[in-house]
């Protein structure tokens, strides 16, 4: 079995950590075992991010995570310029600060670029370096919908595929998705201009990658390489671990995978109880690791996701263990196990503790039911 040694210590077998010690782990470092006393800024700089293909997704993600979380808080960020959207890990929208937006997305634009490569062949005979120059100028003289980017880009290249055109445009520029897009109550159509135009800040280097191993680390932790790839779509971290190694910790896991962690990270009991938690859909406490068993058991695996639907899910116990939904009268929320009274009770009454930090004017009922088609 192999050893693991921190700085100054002796060495010592791996230990082997299980699923519900890493489901604890996971949910410390995720702000989901207990609800965190900290601004939404700090936490969207401590998670790397929030995923935010839809515009609610990140206000129910800090919601499920932060005391005294209102909508409110959030937009005045977005607002502000504190945090905006974009395109970066896993060549998905996220919600960054506005200092990693700076220095993460150019940190994951190999994803980016090979999304590029899918669709090199509606580019043929397309200059990628004037593409971007052209686009760059567009938008940066006035925000424009992706749709203008497209027409604008496809009458310099006109025999090229449209859609390829404005997914090079994304995939070679930093864009970023404009206010009001994204503000709770007022979001409209997505408007991009460059992130350096947005924030008027110049471009950064991309973010060193040793620095983002023990970002991930303190946020997804205990981690493999593997693991911290599936998060931002990047491949051949290896090195960046092998750097680090005489700083962390090693553990693995009951496959035998080799595990990353900072020392000092938490790392709590597996029976420290874990209150119910409603989650949105995409939220990177489910999509940030190669093997999700830490948080969806095997036996629900592929339930919160139909086709090309993805559904909002219930932790309860730490685990996904339901789906949730909100029609025009109430939160429904539907198992997919039996449940004690108990557990019951405390998933309604973070059901109703859900609807009061993110429909606080709205009257809904939290009840069981069917969400699933």
């Amino acid at each position: 079995m192999k050893e693991t040694k921190a700085a100054g210590t002796t060495a010592a077998p791996a230990p082997v950590l299980t699923p519900r010690a890493l489901n604890r782990a996971t949910l410390a470092r995720q702000l989901l075992l207990r609800r965190a006393q900290v601004s939404p800024l700090d936490a969207v700089t401590h998670l790397v991010g929030l995923q935010a293909q839809e515009v609610k997704p990140p206000y129910y993600a800090l919601a499920a995570r932060l005391d005294g979380f209102g909508t409110g808080q959030l937009s005045e960020l977005l607002g502000a310029r504190d945090v905006v959207r974009m395109a970066g890990l896993r060549s998905t929208i996220h919600l960054h600060t506005a200092d990693d937006t700076l220095t993460v997305r150019p940190f994951a634009q190999a994803a980016l670029d090979r999304e590029l490569r899918i669709f090199r062949k509606g580019l043929v005979g397309v200059d990628l370096e004037r593409l971007a120059a052209v686009a760059r100028d567009l938008v940066e003289e006035e925000p424009r919908t992706m749709r203008q980017v497209r027409d604008a880009l496809g009458a310099h290249w006109p025999r090229a595929d449209p859609q390829s055109l404005s997914i090079a445009a994304r995939c070679l520029l930093p864009l970023v998705q404009v206010t009001p897009r994204g503000m709770w109550g007022h979001s409209k159509q997505v408007v991009v201009t460059t992130v350096e135009h947005w924030l008027g800040r110049p471009a950064a280097p991309p973010a060193d990658r040793q620095d983002m191993v023990l970002r991930y680390l303190a946020a997804f932790g205990p981690a493999s390489v593997r693991d911290m790839q599936t998060w931002c779509g990047l491949t051949r971290l290896r090195d960046a671990f092998e750097g680090l190694r005489p700083r962390l910790l090693t553990f693995r896991d009951q496959h035998g995978v080799e595990l990353f962690d900072l020392p000092d990270a938490p790392r709590p009991d597996a029976e420290t109880p874990a209150p119910p938690r409603f989650l949105p859909e995409f939220d990177n406490a489910l999509l940030s690791h190669a093997d999700r068993t830490r948080v969806v058991p095997v036996v629900h695996h592929g339930r919160t996701w139909q086709v090309n639907t993805v559904h909002r899910p219930l932790l309860v116990d730490g685990f996904v263990a339901g789906v949730w939904g909100i029609t025009d009268d109430a939160l429904v929320i539907e198992l997919f196990e039996r449940l004690t009274r108990a557990r019951r009770e405390e998933v309604l009454a973070e059901g109703e503790r859900t609807l009061r930090a993110v429909h606080p004017e709205d009257a809904y009922d939290v009840r069981f039911g069917t969400v699933l088609p």
